[in-house]
């Protein structure tokens, strides 16, 4: 059954005269979606053995979608409808600066031989993270195209979590079939066992990645379950839309992940202010219920997570996290500008599980502000077009990009995320959309009333 908000106008906005095109025949989400398809069908541990470490099929589309993004911005008409405030796409490209400034340096300064690679690799990823940003800015410019890319998004990452439980149930990776694919190597990674419980990973190289990605998704899922999946009218059931929900639930409950369950609960209750106060009980109540029945079903799991929180001060695991605090003053301190180059630090000095801390060792101090504005200014963008424009579809949808951002900056400080392909591109497509939604409002024409538009 779908969730409705009676008191709120529940029409879809149209983007007035915006075509949403990049170019003649190219539609933007089309775009981002061979992007998301390449990004959790194929295993991020696979690259194509000619290329090397820039060999991930994901990766090298994001290159696609920038080139194709820069020459679409050439060939731009001054007519167009240009957003008058690109917080987002401006906050990018100074971090990219910042980067690329600091990877600069690191060479001036000389590199060991090893560390040269890795480095102009870590740049050619940003480029191709940013090829996702301005491609989702630019291309995806109506709220239906937004909502199309987020339920695409929430039926990826729930078949992503049905992935994943089904190799927690058989300690199989089951994706062995990809190594037999001629010209395609296998970086490892896969499914990884704590207190006799298997972690699963799905596509991902890592079990905190996997999880991750599925809490960044979580709000857009649970946005899409009490709107019957952003269609806006009550033809459509939202109970079809309860499942991508429930799958990520239960893979949260049993990652035996810390990290994840904090990320899970935080993103659940901040969610609870968008579900209609006469339904929030029985949500709230199925998902005790929910939570009752994976832990008596799986005898030993409440035990094992239990045991995660309460021997977390023995726990190898959390005490590397404290220990990274500890030693991160020392690291920062050699460059506490511009840091020590973008790429450049390598597993071998120190393995920080925490991406704040990695990057203000990487990048500097600036470089750490940098993103986090990044992500303040992508929240920002979702809430002001949640607040310039009333309505409940944007309001829903705003609320949920703005918790999906929030819930992935407290999570990063738990997890070098950026080090990690699914996780990071998934991020970087909801600052994307963050920025989007924002362009919807900027490029209505002065005196345009939200309330009289409907979609076409």
């Amino acid at each position: 059954m779908t969730i409705r908000n009676d008191r709120a106008d529940s029409s879809p906005v149209a983007l007035g005269a915006s075509t949403g095109r990049l170019r003649r025949g190219v539609d933007g989400v089309s775009l981002l979606t061979v992007y998301l398809v390449l990004l959790f069908a194929i295993p991020s541990n696979l690259t194509i053995t000619a290329v090397g470490s820039l060999g991930r099929p994901s990766l090298i589309w994001g290159l696609v979608l920038i080139v194709f993004w820069g020459v679409s911005r050439l060939q731009r008409r001054t007519s167009d409808a240009r957003p008058p405030r690109p917080s987002v796409s401006f906050a990018f490209a100074l971090l990219l600066v910042l980067a690329l400034i600091g990877f600069a340096a690191a060479l001036l300064r000389g590199q060991p031989d090893d560390q040269v690679s890795p480095a102009f690799t870590a740049i050619v990823r940003l480029l191709s993270w940013g090829g996702v940003v301005l491609v989702a800015i630019d291309g995806v410019r109506t709220i239906d195209d937004v909502t199309r890319m987020m339920r695409r998004l929430v039926i990826a990452t729930g078949l992503l979590a049905a992935l994943g439980i089904a190799q927690f149930l058989t300690g199989q990776t089951l994706l062995d079939f990809f190594n037999g694919i001629p010209g395609i190597s296998n970086s490892g990674g896969g499914v990884l066992e704590r207190g006799g419980v298997t972690r699963a990973s799905g596509t991902a190289i890592h079990p905190l990645e996997y999880a991750t990605t599925l809490i960044c998704v979580l709000p857009f899922a649970i946005a899409g379950a009490i709107s019957g999946g952003y269609r806006w009218d009550r033809r459509s059931s939202g109970f079809l839309w309860w499942i991508p929900v429930v799958l990520i639930a239960v893979s949260a409950l049993v990652g035996v992940s810390r990290s994840a369950i904090v990320g899970f609960a935080l993103a659940a209750v901040l969610m609870i202010p968008a579900i209609p106060r006469r339904f929030r009980v029985a949500v709230i109540a199925g998902g005790v219920l929910l939570g009752g029945a994976v832990v008596a079903a799986l005898p030993g799991l409440l035990g094992t997570t239990l045991g995660l929180f309460a021997g977390a001060a023995t726990d190898p695991s959390a005490q590397s996290r404290v220990g990274g605090l500890d030693k991160a003053p020392q690291f920062i301190g050699t460059s506490p500008i511009i840091g020590a180059g973008w790429g450049t630090f390598l597993p071998r000095y120190y393995i920080f599980d925490n991406e704040w801390v990695l990057i203000a060792v990487e990048m500097g101090l600036l470089g750490a502000a940098a993103f986090g504005w990044l992500l303040i200014s992508a929240a920002w963008s979702a809430l002001a077009a949640r607040r310039r424009m009333p309505r409940h579809d944007v309001r829903l949808v705003g609320y949920a990009l703005t918790v999906s951002v929030a819930v992935v900056g407290v999570m990063l400080a738990f997890f070098d995320g950026l080090s990690f392909p699914i996780s990071a591109g998934t991020l970087f497509m909801v600052l994307g959309l963050c920025g989007s939604l924002r362009n919807i409002r900027a490029t209505l024409p002065p005196g345009f009333s939200t309330d009289r538009v409907r979609s076409g």
